[in-house]
């Protein structure tokens, strides 16, 4: 099975332009995230996915894989389905999050091993909460998983409602998960979901994985004990550990 790993990554982001550009103990961010994803030996290839020269140039100046894409991609999905036209020779795309500098390459490998199973069309990882902060956090995305260790919704909100309990006491009566956003796609269903409209349940949540459910796709899910540290704003580098 040949599997590609591609990091989309872009300059012009709202909260931090510029981000994958930015030093962190020496090294770019963009730098950090590709040189971890190489360490994952069930990754054929790595390479970056970007619209900006700046970033392109700085790839290849550190020795990495660079491709440049349109500048009007609304999602890494769909930055991710314009590369894998491509390179029609991988049969899975995993598509991992630019902005995770130090990003274990085991949750890379075990998100991989979902595609062992013939029948996998998409898979995501998902971790169990643990505090009643990350489970009413709504910039956290909460997952409910079936029997068959797949997706059934995403949502910002605490999902599943536990009808007679009071909110602090929600972790004692169900085991709660969260969504760790790393992304493998099927080529071929990669292909297809990316020509879908924007769902009701997307727009709801603000949730791309929704439209893929909405439009009956199955995700699945394996669970991680990792966690991933995702820089979105500048001050979020001070949460960083630099041990690395």
């Amino acid at each position: 099975m040949k599997v590609l790993g591609i990091i989309p990554a872009r300059y012009a982001s709202s909260r931090f332009p510029g981000k994958p550009l930015v030093d962190i103990a020496g090294k770019s961010m963009i730098q950090r995230v590709y040189e971890q994803a190489k360490k994952c030996s069930n990754l054929s290839e790595v390479v970056v996915a970007t619209d900006d020269d700046r970033i392109f140039n700085h790839v290849k100046a550190f020795g990495g894989v660079a491709v440049m894409t349109a500048d009007t991609h609304q999602s890494g999905t769909d930055r991710c389905a314009e590369v894998a036209l491509l390179h029609p020779e991988y049969e899975v795309i995993i598509n991992i999050q630019g902005d995770e500098p130090f990003i274990d390459p085991e949750q890379i490998t075990k998100l991989t091993a979902c595609f062992t199973d013939k029948d996998t069309q998409l898979a995501t990882l998902i971790k169990r909460i643990k505090t009643e902060e990350e489970l009413f956090n709504n910039n956290s995305p909460k997952v409910v998983v079936n029997k068959l260790s797949e997706a059934v919704y995403f949502s910002r909100s605490a999902l599943p409602h536990i009808r007679g309990q009071e909110l602090e006491n929600w972790l004692e009566f169900y085991t709660f998960f969260k969504h760790i956003g790393i992304y493998g796609y099927r080529a071929d269903v990669l292909k297809q979901i990316t020509k879908l409209p924007v769902s009701s349940l997307e727009k709801a949540e603000s949730l791309e994985q929704l439209r893929w459910i909405e439009n009956g796709y199955r995700i699945k899910v394996a669970e991680t004990e990792l966690e991933t540290y995702a820089v979105d704003v500048p001050e979020d580098l001070l949460k960083l550990k630099f041990d690395q």
